[in-house]
């Protein structure tokens, strides 16, 4: 199926409730922690940002629990979410490991290149 149609709306629409419940969340945890540090001593500004973060983040949720009229024929976008993102930290799993071998590799050189003998040395000098 092209682009522009049913799934690919539905997979954009999942992504755009995904990032309003990650911003919902922000809104919440920066009104604490400024209410917390006293950036904001109103608490009326604190209480309205916390109220439209959890408004938010309830419609957020809504979305991605979806109206569908056939449940036998129909999968929720959490569910398909979930499929994506297990195969995606599957690969990130493994450019970690890479990446992380790679590190190892540059350790080891770091220690020969420490433990050379540098050879403009005096070559009869102890160390």
């Amino acid at each position: 199926m092209v682009c522009g149609g049913f799934t690919c709306s539905k997979n954009a629409l999942c992504s755009l409730n995904v990032v309003y419940i990650l911003v919902g969340l922000l809104l919440i945890g920066v009104a604490a922690w400024g209410k917390e540090f006293g950036i904001v001593s109103s608490i009326h500004i604190i209480g309205g940002v916390i109220a439209v973060g959890f408004f938010l983040l309830l419609i957020a949720i809504v979305g991605l629990i979806g109206p569908c009229k056939d449940r036998r024929n129909c999968y929720t976008c959490g569910t398909m979410m979930l499929q994506h993102a297990t195969e995606a930290l599957k690969i990130l799993g493994g450019v970690g490991l890479f990446f992380s071998f790679t590190e190892i590799l540059g350790v080891w050189l770091a220690v020969r290149y420490r433990n050379q003998k540098d050879p403009r040395a005096n070559p009869s000098a102890f160390l």
